[in-house]
């Protein structure tokens, strides 16, 4: 049966059918209250793990369980998966969901046999009502255990998610824009003009409004977002680029830059202005 998860290829003997039990390693962070909290919703069993993690509580956790979903900061992603894999049986899915996928997943599959899925839930741990609680679903290994990367996005399902096929590498280039290039031009921005001074008299409200959306991103996650901005292997790449159009401004093109933007909220878009 072909689907946009499942192309080819079938699922060992003593995989399982469905995603039933997950052992779900950082289970008291926010994203993992959330992703707990809908799967026993869903009628998901959880095995929660976190903090200090030891061999007896992985062993138990991981026993019976179809899945092992890592929620952890990316950049522990190779040491927690160094403790799960000597407990994990060759058929139980490894999956995590990372903000950044290509060196998270490179580190599972480096540590790990077994079938390899990434995920990146495009929500944080506490969404809007009316949020559309998307989440971008990849094989670990291109091509292959794809029957793995079918029951995760079909586990997202089940729990209210909803998932889309996607790859390590499309889905860094768009976060190294979505997510990277937004923080780093944001602090850049507001650290070109010191706080107080005379400019605090000539504040519009729209750049009030523009202060209070960066106030979290600033104060509260930058540790956060410097952590993904350095992991993504393409946000370099992203800012190079963005610098190219700042100094398209600084001669004087803003018509043409008035023009790409516009493409956000149109579809006509002229090949000729493409630099």
């Amino acid at each position: 049966e072909e689907t946009p998860f499942f192309k080819k290829g079938f699922p060992p003997p003593g995989a399982p059918r469905a995603i039933s039990t997950i052992a779900l390693v950082g289970a008291r962070g926010g994203m993992g209250q959330l992703v707990a909290a809908k799967c026993r919703a869903a009628g998901v069993a959880v095995r929660e793990l976190d903090r200090p993690l030891t061999d007896d509580g992985i062993a138990a956790a991981l026993a019976g369980a179809d899945m092992a979903l890592v929620s952890v900061p990316v950049y522990a992603t190779a040491e927690v998966t160094a403790k799960l894999a000597p407990h994990l049986a060759a058929h139980q899915i490894l999956a995590d969901v990372g903000s950044v996928k290509t060196l998270p997943i490179a580190a599972m599959v480096e540590g790990y046999a077994g079938p390899v899925v990434g995920t990146h839930p495009l929500f944080g741990p506490a969404p809007a009502q009316d949020d559309g609680l998307r989440v971008a679903v990849m094989d670990g290994r291109p091509g292959q255990d794809v029957w793995a990367t079918e029951l995760v996005a079909d586990w997202c399902r089940r729990i209210g998610f909803a998932p889309f096929p996607s790859t390590a590498e499309e889905h860094d280039k768009a976060a190294a824009y979505v997510q990277g290039l937004n923080f780093v031009t944001t602090v850049a921005y507001l650290a070109a003009q010191a706080a107080g001074g005379e400019v605090r008299k000539y504040l519009t409200p729209s750049f009030e409004r523009r202060l209070v959306a960066a106030e979290k991103l600033i104060t509260k996650d930058a540790a956060l977002f410097t952590a993904l901005f350095e992991a993504n292997p393409h946000s370099h790449e992203a800012v190079r680029n963005y610098r190219n159009f700042l100094n398209i401004a600084a001669g004087g093109d803003i018509d043409l830059l008035v023009r790409r933007a516009e493409a956000w909220w149109t579809e006509k878009t002229e090949k000729k202005d493409n630099p």
